[in-house]
Order: structure tokens, then C-alpha cells, then sequence
């Protein structure tokens, strides 16, 4: 996907607050949002996983700052919010991509396995959109949530994402009603098989790859870029009506209810 579809100052003088932005879907949203004009701060648990998606997106002539900090834990999301705000002056756009997934039979399943991804998709969601609210407010800004379509029908050995990702739809809709007279917009993306992230490579067996395909009604898997311009779409002025609604990109694929398996 070479073709530059939005133009590349769109989102001048903007700033953007990423979680999980340093690898995956949401490493390529902070990327394509850095390309087109915005100032991005990268979050994650672990500096080395933001390290080279700064350094990427610096190279490329772009501002990045990265700050680690466990969305799980309500304080440090304060305080990379505020590091973000000492350093940019601002945050008009936050982007919920932090999650966690693995595969695993309800049945066999631990409580604290079920927690841990609630923990960190659903309530990590949830503390940055509150972390980041007073600047949201002063700045008539947006909230995009990554969410998934597992949650759609009832996909096998995903019981913990797909209640997760629930939660997520359920955030991105009620904050849309309460956070609107500010002047916040607050939507999602549900990607769906997305090829070239780690994710899929350790969900996906390869040789279920091409029998899913056929699933596809396009007839093929997604890449991060699908997602990333979905993204720019949603947080760019074109979209500046559209609020409490979450975006399937997945070509088609829920739709005919054969879900992953």
C-alpha cells in the first residue's frame, strides 16, 4: 500500500499518545500517524519493545518520545500522560492498543490468566482514556480503541480476548455519550486476521493459514497498513461526525460466521 492516500500534514500540530505503539498494529498506527504530520509519545511495559520504532519514526524526520509504563497500573499511566505533556505541551489523540492474547480452552483456562488480559485490554483501556481526560477535554481530542471481532460470535480458545475486546466496545461506546459535550470523539477499529504481526504468527498454525483465507470474502489476510489507514481516516478531519462507532477491517471475514477456527 504505497499510494499516499491523506495528505502528509494532516495531522500537524497534533499529538498523539500510543499504547502498545511500539511493535504490531498499533506501532503502525504511531508510525503512519507520525508520517502525516503528528508529534507521537510510544508507551509499553518494557523500553527495549519501544526502542526501534523511536529511533524508525525519528529517522523518518518525525517527534517520538517513549516511556514505559504499565497500563495495568492506573499511576503509571499518570505519569507517562504528564511526561507526554511536559514534553509535546499537549495530547489531542490517544490511541488504546496495549493487549494480550494466547490461546487456551475455557476449560483449561486459570482465573488469573482470564484477569491478566482483562487487566490489560479492558482496564488498561479504560485508564488511559481517565489518565488522559483532562487533556482530551482542554483539547477537544479523540480516543481510538484497537478491539477485535472475536466477541462477534464465539470463537474457540479465545473466551479471555473476547470478553476483553467486549469491554472494549462497551468503553468506546459510553465514553462517546458522556464525552461528547467536550467535544471528544471516541471510536475503535476491530481489525481482523491481520498477516504480518507477531500475534497471528503465534495464533495461527500455518497450515490453517490458506483454508481461512478462503473465508475471507476478499480473499485475503489483512496487513498492519489496512489498519493504519483505517486509523488515519477515523482520527483525521474527514471523520470529525463520526463518534461511538467501532470500524470492522477485516474484509469481510465475521460476517460469515466461520470465525478463526
Amino acid at each position: 500500500m504505497n499510494k499516499q492516500v491523506f495528505s502528509p500534514d494532516v495531522f500537524e500540530g497534533k499529538v498523539a499518545f500510543v499504547t502498545g505503539g511500539g511493535t504490531g498494529i498499533t506501532g503502525g498506527v504511531a508510525r503512519a500517524l507520525a508520517e502525516h504530520g503528528a508529534k507521537v509519545a510510544i508507551t509499553s511495559r518494557k523500553m527495549e519493545n519501544l526502542e526501534p520504532m523511536k529511533a524508525a519514526i525519528e529517522e523518518s524526520g518525525s517527534e517520538c518520545h517513549a516511556v514505559a509504563a504499565d497500563v495495568r497500573h492506573f499511576e503509571a499511566v499518570e505519569m507517562a500522560i504528564s511526561e507526554t505533556v511536559e514534553r509535546f505541551g499537549k495530547i489531542d489523540i490517544v490511541v488504546n492498543g496495549a493487549a494480550g492474547n494466547f490461546l487456551c480452552w475455557a476449560s483449561e483456562l486459570s482465573p488469573n490468566g482470564f484477569g491478566t488480559v482483562v487487566d490489560i485490554d479492558t482496564k488498561g483501556t479504560f485508564n488511559v482514556c481517565r489518565a488522559a481526560f483532562d487533556q482530551l477535554k482542554e483539547n477537544s481530542g479523540q480516543i481510538l480503541n484497537i478491539s477485535a471481532t472475536l466477541h462477534y460470535l464465539g470463537t474457540p480458545m479465545q473466551i479471555h480476548v473476547s470478553a476483553a475486546k467486549a469491554g472494549v466496545d462497551a468503553i468506546t461506546r459510553n465514553l462517546a455519550v458522556e464525552w461528547g459535550r467536550y467535544g471528544i470523539r471516541v471510536n475503535g477499529i476491530a481489525p481482523g486476521p491481520i498477516e504480518d504481526t507477531e500475534g497471528m504468527k503465534r495464533l495461527l498454525p500455518p497450515q490453517l493459514k490458506e483454508s481461512l483465507t478462503k473465508k475471507i470474502p476478499l480473499k485475503r489476510f489483512g496487513r498492519i497498513a489496512d489498519i493504519e489507514q483505517a486509523a488515519l481516516f477515523i482520527c483525521s478531519p474527514a471523520a470529525a461526525y463520526i463518534s461511538g462507532v467501532t470500524l470492522v477491517v477485516d474484509g469481510g471475514h465475521w460476517l460469515t460466521g466461520t470465525g478463526l477456527s
